[in-house]
């Protein structure tokens, strides 16, 4: 592809203004049945004259005298198109309406959804063709763009964002863990609003929490939340009788949802933030639920979060919100009635505080738009990773997950890896899930010789409900702190939030609750898979000696 942006840049500069009008961005397969919102963007400056599009069957070109400055959006139906994304195109292939303007035909150009061509023509001469599959994987709904002369290879969708990596020098920061300080962290955050609260969480169940969000809204404060409309297992009770309390209170609560007018920008909106009055941006690993902010003194997840105040770094994730709660797929999120009821939990004892630093240097992780930062973060370690992860997959069985490879690669460099994963039986009884991706990680370290191990956490030593964290420590500098699980899916479809900080102080607080949890689940704990497996092995082969006997015992009795 490199080499084509290069021969398409030299011809640019033989064609002289034929040059820079290229095709940029195309949608082959959008959602609407029969595709009538499929369009392609031209950009560039120049007259249009002598251009031809075409897909080899069919083709069109401009009216005479047309010019191009900049964006041009042509669609198949240009009613079809303003329905999908808000706006008019430029021009439309089929004659629909006379608001928008039309190109000039020359047979029927429809691009196919699994594999096609395009071919962008100046007279006879080739300026660019691109082809599906292959220059660009080929999904319903996505959007292909051209940056830097080659094919974006990350699956945008239609309504995405395209948030650009930033970086925010001089954050505040409060680093808190769930179940230890989390609740005490939040609620008083929260507190402090005297403006405006925006929150956007994938699940929200506890009455606590929503008791503080419609204090701040009896005081005044302006509160919107951003709820997933189709969480997997569907909407919980306990959510709609907590959006029907905010309701109630005149607090906005919103969900993202396939709807009529527009399927969901992305598979789930996984995000876990909120900010107040535009200056600080609570962040984390953890949904709003009991189990992920508890009460002080109660057990709960073992997450981790962070508060940071910069007016310019809360000024990145408000436009993020903004953007998501813009589009045909946002919804009133309407409540029901119903007591709302905190479930029992054991007790626990607070081993972590807040830890509160100034001067962080901390950078935005949103997915799907650059979760790739967290690749980087894993390729740049000298010293030292460690993981604490409530799950890890693979993206195949013959392929491991890109961001465990990265970490793997490193550990070949001589980089010291750590990886500890949840072992609650929902993570553990499958038979592609945390215990067998421990013995992989092992397996390879084994095998290779590395400063590598993983294991599963013991959760019972800890007193944690389960391992819900999405963190990484790298050097003990710099620590990732998000919503993104480590799948197929949350990098690369879903809506993530998340951020990378780097301060010695706030490094070494994660550091210091990661080897808590490590060291408790040590050998012989729940961290030893293989010593998991044998004693089931034990514990069944002692059930079948007894019932055998016990047989044996009745026979001989008849």
């Amino acid at each position: 592809m490199r080499r084509i942006a290069a021969a398409v840049l030299l011809l640019c500069l033989l064609t002289g203004t034929a040059c820079g009008i290229l095709i940029t961005e195309f949608c082959p397969d959008p959602y609407l049945p029969g595709d009538p919102d499929e369009y392609l963007v031209l950009e560039g400056d120049g007259v249009l004259d002598g251009f031809v599009l075409s897909d080899g069957e069919g083709g069109f070109r401009f009216p005479p005298g047309t010019r191009i400055s900049g964006r041009l959006v042509v669609a198949r139906n240009g009613p079809a198109f303003e329905r999908t994304h808000g706006h008019p195109p430029d021009f439309e292939i089929e004659d629909h309406v006379p608001t928008i303007p039309d190109v000039i035909p020359n047979g029927n150009l429809l691009m196919a959804n699994r594999a096609d061509e395009l071919y962008l023509y100046r007279g006879t001469t080739l300026v660019q063709q691109v082809a599906w599959p292959a220059d660009v994987h080929p999904r319903e709904g996505q959007i292909h763009y051209l940056e830097d002369g080659v094919w974006d290879p990350r699956p945008l969708f239609i309504g995405q964002s395209r948030f650009s990596p930033a970086t925010f020098e001089g954050v505040t920061v409060t680093a808190f863990a769930a179940p230890d300080c989390a609740y005490e962290v939040f609620s008083s955050t929260v507190a402090s609003a005297e403006r405006e609260i925006l929150v956007n969480v994938y699940e929200f169940t506890d009455p606590g929490m929503a008791e503080d969000l419609i204090h701040a809204r009896e005081r005044g404060v302006a509160v919107t939340v951003l709820l997933e409309g189709g969480p997997v297992g569907g909407v919980p009770p306990e959510e709609r009788a907590i959006a029907g309390a905010l309701n109630r209170s005149g607090i906005v609560v919103l969900a993202m949802a396939n709807t009529d007018a527009a399927h969901t920008k992305y598979r789930y909106d996984h995000a876990k933030y909120l900010v107040v009055d535009k200056q600080t941006v609570l962040i984390g690993s953890e949904n709003y639920k009991p189990g992920g902010y508890p009460a002080p003194g109660l057990q709960g997840n073992r997450g981790w979060g962070v508060c940071l105040t910069d007016p310019e770094l809360a000024a990145y994730f408000r436009e993020v919100f903004l953007f998501d709660t813009r589009g045909g797929d946002i919804v009133p999120f309407e409540g029901t009635g119903g007591e709302l009821h905190t479930p029992w939990a054991p007790s626990y004892t607070v081993e972590f505080a807040p830890c509160r630093t100034e001067g962080a240097r901390v950078t935005p992780v949103v997915s799907p738009d650059t979760s790739h930062l967290i690749t980087r973060l894993l390729e740049e370690a000298e010293e030292s990773i460690a993981i604490e992860q409530a799950y890890i997959t693979n993206q195949t069985k013959y392929e491991l997950n890109p961001y465990l490879a990265a970490a793997i690669n490193a550990s070949r460099r001589g980089v010291s890896v750590q990886v500890l994963l949840d072992a609650a039986w929902f993570n553990t009884e499958g038979d592609a899930d945390n215990d067998e991706m421990v013995e992989i990680v092992n397996r390879i370290a084994a095998a290779e010789g590395l400063r590598l191990e993983a294991r599963l956490a013991d959760l019972e030593a800890n007193n944690l409900a389960k391992i819900h964290n999405k963190g990484v420590v790298v050097d003990k500098r710099a620590v990732l702190v998000s919503s993104i699980n480590w799948n197929a899916n949350s990098p690369g479809f879903n809506r993530e939030a998340g951020v990378i900080i780097e301060h010695p102080d706030i490094a070494a607080y994660y550091a210091g609750v990661f080897e808590d949890d490590w060291d408790a689940s040590g050998e012989g704990g729940a961290g030893d898979a293989y010593g998991q497996d044998r004693l089931k092995i034990a514990a069944a082969a002692c059930i079948l000696v007894g019932l055998a006997a016990l047989y044996f015992y009745r026979r001989g009795r008849c």
